[in-house]
């Protein structure tokens, strides 16, 4: 596309040619367009029209009524309008409305002049007729004396009951889900008699399955469109009624008419909530509801150009006897964008939207991990009214990146919003010595996040989990914080007392979740702090609580190996002698890294470090890292902040600025007491030798 594009309001008037669209002079002054040129007229959907000056002067702009219900507004509404640059076609191919013979000469000399965009109507004097591909593929384009004119088989209608202004092309990231529902879709509506020749039976029903905000809807409103098939929307609630046999009427007055008005789509959103398992709903309404749709779903003919799809996001509530061949014949899982699918998501929310030269949809593509499509609608969204804000003359918008990244501060990922989730701001630069660690950690765990086809092509597997053990206030935590900033990958850290819960089987329930969000979310690194709490040695346990929770977790694990999915586990414990052996073996927590205390040029490091954050006058580091030997990270940290302190409590008692001294410090650090001991190192020594064997330890 060309030119800026400005608004307008848009008015119908049988008496205009479909072709064209008549323009205020007023308006073709500000939107700098003259009588000949193309425009775009942009409502819910888009059509390219030729531009005539409307002598009537009236305001806005005035198209064929067909044209109006085409674009999906109504009249008074505000339109975009922009020039475009058409270019000649080489060939066109186009489908009609209905099934008649066409004269391919004289249509190619109707149509000339004509521009055309893909998916488009052609209202022609024998109908209607639909572009169904250009030839080049370019956005708008002009039919010419020399553009081929294909005309199809086959039939393809416009006008329909209910079809929603939502087309294959406005779903992004998706591009499997749309391949297997278009093989359904010419099986079931267009194309029954091909089974029915090999003695099967046409499918009846798909049900999608996924994440709220992934596209299920979407994919189903797709569907009836790119048929233009009668389109059945029902909800739950709307469903319900406190009526006897009042519920099973509206459905059964549903299909009836889907039936009737072939071909159809009957699309039955949270379908978890009309028809949940009778074996554990309470409520006699429910079965009701359950047994009245099974036998509508029997009871639609096979081919009889009916599809029923049903939308959910917890597959499981749903009644198993649905769950079947001859009912949901497909059953089709519609995850968490990866980073390929939120870019194609990303370009299609910002294909109208004018954005400034540093805006770089790529970028905004890696930093939006859990993000589902919309969470990205959203973005987009709120980033334009930012803009908005700032900018209010839409001909002068431009949405900039700091808008991105104001508005991705609002949003959370919907894919693992019930943990805490982020990407963390830890780099490996943050965290002071630990050098041999920090790259093991590279290699065993953010290269297969960063660089998973080079280790596919190496045929090397990943280790599934990793385990840091070592004294308390060592940087364990930091270190799992940094490698899944580094990895580009969610981070979803489980403290591991918050897992447990007094009933039975909940607390296995919830680390399923864990896993199963983590999965749908990948790449992601789950982090498990104080995992001793959890995975104590089997047997010990009089309430076998722990011990049902280490099976869980053993068997989550050996899952996520199996599946080969960009899923790292992290441990952290300062209790490795603890957890149950079974945990610590290849395939689980196959390397063990032992996160040393900072020896002494660390310490020198730390204290430069720590100290840097507050104003201090000379101190000798060297001295303090000598005297510290037994310190901790945590404990330097703790002597810098106590000497902080103070020295703002000498400050405000003389009136001057606080200063950190080196008397301070010593001061500090006779009440601070070393976390480490002797004792300490030689339990961590006695178990990386005791550990060898079997497990790799670091």
């Amino acid at each position: 596309m060309s030119g800026n594009f400005v608004l307008a309001r848009v008015w119908s008037s049988s008496k205009v040619r479909s072709d064209v669209v008549l323009v205020s002079g007023s308006l073709m002054r500000s939107a700098r367009i003259s009588p000949g040129d193309v425009v775009a007229i942009i409502g819910v959907r888009m059509v390219p029209l030729t531009v005539m000056e409307n002598r009537d002067e009236k305001d806005g702009v005035v198209i064929n009524p067909e044209q109006l219900r085409w674009i999906g507004v109504r009249e008074g509404e505000r339109i975009a309008i922009r020039r475009v640059s058409p270019e000649p076609l080489k060939s066109l191919t186009v489908s009609p409305s209905s099934q008649r013979k066409v004269d391919e000469r004289k249509l190619s000399l109707e149509l000339r002049g004509r521009a055309v965009m893909r998916g488009c109507p052609l209202y022609v004097k024998d109908g209607e007729l639909v572009a169904v591909s250009l030839t080049p593929q370019v956005e708008v384009g002009v039919i010419t004396g020399e553009t081929q004119l294909i005309v199809s088989s086959d039939v393809i209608r416009l006008t329909q009951k209910g079809v929603p202004p939502v087309t294959f092309n406005d779903v992004g990231g998706l591009g499997k889900q749309i391949s297997t529902m278009r093989k359904i879709i010419e099986l079931a509506l267009v194309r029954p008699e091909v089974l029915r020749l090999l003695g099967l039976r046409p499918p009846k029903g798909v049900l999608l399955y996924g994440p709220p905000g992934t596209g299920k809807t979407l994919i189903a409103k797709a569907v009836a469109n790119s048929l233009m098939a009668n389109f059945y929307y029902i909800s739950g609630p709307e469903i319900g009624s406190k009526y006897y046999g009042e519920s099973e009427k509206r459905l059964r007055e549903i299909f009836e008419q889907a039936e009737k008005s072939a071909p159809s789509v009957v699309f039955i959103d949270e379908i978890d909530a009309i028809a949940p398992n009778r074996d554990v709903t309470t409520t006699e309404a429910d079965r009701r509801i359950v047994a009245q749709l099974l036998t509508l779903m029997d009871g639609v003919s096979s081919g009889g150009g009916v599809l029923v799809i049903g939308a959910t996001n917890r597959p499981n509530a749903v009644d198993p006897a649905l769950r079947r061949p001859g009912r949901f014949d497909r059953e089709i899982e519609v995850p968490v964008p990866d980073r390929d699918a939120r870019l194609e998501i990303l370009k299609i929310h910002t294909r109208r939207i004018p954005l400034s030269e540093d805006v770089d949809v790529e970028k905004i593509a890696d930093m939006t991990n859990g993000f589902v499509g919309a969470d990205l609608e959203a973005l987009v969204r709120e980033a334009t009214m930012r803009a908005l804000e700032r900018q209010p003359e839409v001909e002068k918008l431009r949405v900039t990146s700091e808008d991105f990244l104001d508005a991705m501060k609002g949003i959370e990922p919907s894919a693992l919003r019930e943990f805490r989730v982020e990407v963390p701001s830890t780099r490996w630069d943050d965290i002071v010595g630990l050098d041999e660690v920090k790259q093991e950690l590279r290699e065993v765990v953010e290269w297969p996040l960063k660089y998973p086809e080079t280790f596919r092509e190496a045929g090397v597997e990943p280790p599934t989990g990793v385990l840091l053990y070592g004294p308390p206030g060592t940087g364990k935590t930091m270190l799992a914080r940094a490698v899944a900033h580094e990895g580009g990958a969610n981070f979803i850290a489980i403290n591991g007392p918050e897992l447990m819960n007094m009933y039975v089987g909940e607390t296995e329930k919830a680390l399923r979740e864990v896993f199963k969000r983590a999965r749908q979310a990948s790449p992601t690194v789950i982090f498990f702090d104080e995992i001793d709490a959890i995975t104590v040695t089997r047997g010990y346990d009089p309430n076998r609580v722990s011990d049902r929770l280490v099976s869980q977790l053993l068997t989550e694990m050996d899952g996520v190996s199996r599946r080969r999915e960009r899923v790292v586990v992290l441990a952290a414990t300062n209790r490795p002698d603890i957890v149950d052996p079974a945990l610590l073996r290849p395939g689980r927590f196959e390397r063990l890294v032992y996160v040393p205390p900072p020896d002494f040029n660390t310490r020198v490091a730390l204290f430069k470090t720590f100290l840097d954050r507050h104003p201090h006058g000379e101190v000798d580091v060297g001295k303090l890292a000598r005297q510290t030997e037994f310190f901790s990270v945590a404990d330097v940290k703790g002597v810098v902040d106590r000497a902080a302190l103070l020295a703002i409590r000498r400050a405000l008692s003389s009136g001057s600025r606080p200063k950190v001294e080196e008397g301070d410090l010593v001061e500090a650090m006779k009440s601070i007491r070393p976390t480490i001991t002797q004792a300490m190192l030689n339990f961590y020594n006695s178990f990386r030798e005791r550990s060898r064997g079997g497990v790799q330890v670091i």
